[in-house]
This record gives structure tokens, sequence and C-alpha cells, in this order.
């Protein structure tokens, strides 16, 4: 084989070349354990600094000096703050972060409890989210569409701006008074039945619903004035058919991007959410914890609340990578 035909064969691409799917793969993958190792380093770090002996809550004001340290000495707490941290990071991999200090279980065994109607909470919402969002900006794009109905427009932007930066718990509250406390028609808290959902879905779905219509309702007035919906339109295309078989598909990459940037934060704003509606999920639990000092189960559920949202922000990624892998692993 001559120098010449060497020259002219085509190099061999590596399989973890830029722009490929394993090096997006684990490139994401290293951000993702990175994140989380910043995360459970921020949760054990930020917790010692509330003010207060998280012994003494356990024990009680007035318990002696020799019982106070002989607890101290079994939670952990005596060690110096660099052991506390591998501890409780050796904890968290091996599957047992010690027992809650209240509760006086495992901590796992009170998340598990826990976490399902959490995620009942956040599924849920997001999924009337995307019900509600979707056809609701694209109808408003289509109304709206080259400057008509002006009224309309600055209408549905004003009541959308002003719900979307309304913040979950004042709808709560809202709600509640509304709904339970005035007309008695829902109940006021608790996780009894599917009328029990209703009230703290619509408080954090609300605002939710309102942004995602927004950008939904841009994105789709972009996708409305191309090309291929012109000729779509020009062959006289059903109105139903058009949005559906054309515009909708454009709008799934920044509706999906929007969906889980907002997954994320809705389980962070079921905290509040849980509190008002008295709802049995992780949210109650990590006020209470946070209130209570009971700090394995405190930073525990940091972990996990962050965790989620890293793991949704990931998912995301991949899936957009899927739907669009020309433009998302390029960059990545």
């Amino acid at each position: 084989m001559t120098s010449i035909d060497a020259t002219l064969r085509p190099r061999r691409t590596s399989w973890f070349a830029a722009g490929g799917w394993p090096s997006f793969l684990l490139r994401r993958l290293g951000q993702f354990v990175l994140s989380l190792w910043g995360l459970v380093t921020a949760a054990f770090l930020m917790l010692q600094l509330i003010p207060g002996d998280p012994v003494r809550m356990v024990v009680g004001m007035n318990a002696s000096v020799e019982v106070v340290e002989d607890m101290r000495r079994q939670l952990g707490l005596d060690l110096p703050l660099h052991e506390q941290y591998f501890r409780f990071l050796g904890g968290l991999l091996t599957g047992n972060p010690g027992n809650s200090l209240n509760l006086q279980q495992p901590v796992f065994e009170v998340i598990a409890a826990r976490l399902p109607a959490t995620l009942e909470l956040a599924l849920l919402t997001i999924v009337v989210v995307l019900v509600v969002a979707v056809p609701l900006g694209i109808l408003f794009a289509a109304l709206t569409r080259g400057g008509r109905r002006r009224g309309l427009e600055v209408g549905y932007t004003s009541v959308t701006g002003i719900f979307a930066v309304v913040p979950e718990f004042l709808f709560g509250v809202g709600l509640v008074y509304i709904f339970a406390v005035a007309t008695h028609l829902l109940p006021v808290a608790g996780r009894t039945g599917p009328a029990s959902y209703v009230l703290p879905v619509a408080a954090l779905a609300l605002g939710a619903t309102a942004s995602l219509s927004r950008i939904v309702r841009i994105e789709a007035l972009n996708v409305l004035d191309t090309d291929y919906i012109r000729t779509a339109r020009a062959k006289r295309m059903p109105a139903a058919l058009l949005y559906l078989r054309h515009a909708l598909p454009n709008l799934l990459t920044p509706t999906l991007t929007l969906a889980g940037i907002m997954l994320g934060s809705l389980i962070a704003g079921t905290i509040l959410v849980e509190s008002i509606f008295a709802w049995p999920g992780l949210g109650q639990t990590l006020v209470a914890s946070i209130t209570g000092k009971d700090y394995p189960l405190a930073q525990t559920l940091v972990v996990v609340y962050g965790g989620m949202v890293l793991l949704i922000n990931l998912i995301v990624d991949i899936v957009l990578a899927l739907i669009d892998p020309r433009s998302t692993i390029t960059e990545a």
C-alpha cells in the first residue's frame, strides 16, 4: 500500500469524538454527577448554619449535660466537620443516611412513605399544564396572528402575565378561601380522594400554565409565518390538520424544554403548597425537619429534591437530543 493510498483513505472517526452520542452522554452524565456532588456538599454545609442545638431538640431543653453529650456522641455530632461530611456522604452512597432524630425512623423509610404523594402532585400538575397551555398558546397565536384582534392580544398577555408572576402559595390561599372556606365545594386539606387533588394541582398549575402558554404562543406565531405553513394554507388545508401536522411538531422542542424546567420548579414549589393543603408529601416533612433541626432527614430531603430536579434536566436534555440530535449533540 502506497503512502498516497494511506493519505486518501478516510480516517476512522473515534466513537468518542466531539459531536457523537457517547461523547454527549458522557459529558452530560459527568455534569450530573458534579452537580449532584455540589448539591450534597451545599446541603450539608447550609444546614450547619441554622442556629440551635439539634441534640437539645431531641432530648429536651431540661436534659442533663451528660445525657446531651452522650446523645451527641451517638449521633456523631461530636466529630470534626469534615468527618461528619464524609459520614453523611457515605450514608447516601450506601443507602443508609441514618435515622430521623424526631421521627425515630430510618430516613429512607420516611422518604419512601411520602415521596409518592409529592410525585403524584407534580406529575399530575405538569400533565394539566401541558394539556391546557399548548392548545391555549396555539389558539391565541392563531387568533392574534398578523396583529389581528389587538384588544384580545392585550387582554391575553396582561392576564397571563399577572398569573405568571403570582407565587403558588398565594394561589393556594386564594383557592382555599373561595372553594373550601366560602363555598365548601372542595376539601380544604388532606389527600382523601380525587376531589382533594383539585385545589393543590390548580395552585401549582395556574402560574405554570400562563407562563408556558405565552411561550407557546410566541413560538407558534413564528411557525405560522413560515413558508411551508403559507403553502399549506394556500392549498386550503383544514385548519385542524394544519396546526396538528405542521405547527405542533415544530413546537415540541421549546415546549419540552420548558416543561422539563417547569417540572423541576413545580417539585420545589410543592414544599409550600403541601404545607397549605396539609398534603402528606415531602414538602411538609422538609419544613418540619428544618424547623426541628432534624439534620439527617433535612439534609437527605434537600439532596432528594435537588437530585430530582437535576435528573429531570438530564432526561430533558437526552429527549431533546433524540428529537433534534444535530443541534443538541453538537452544542454539548
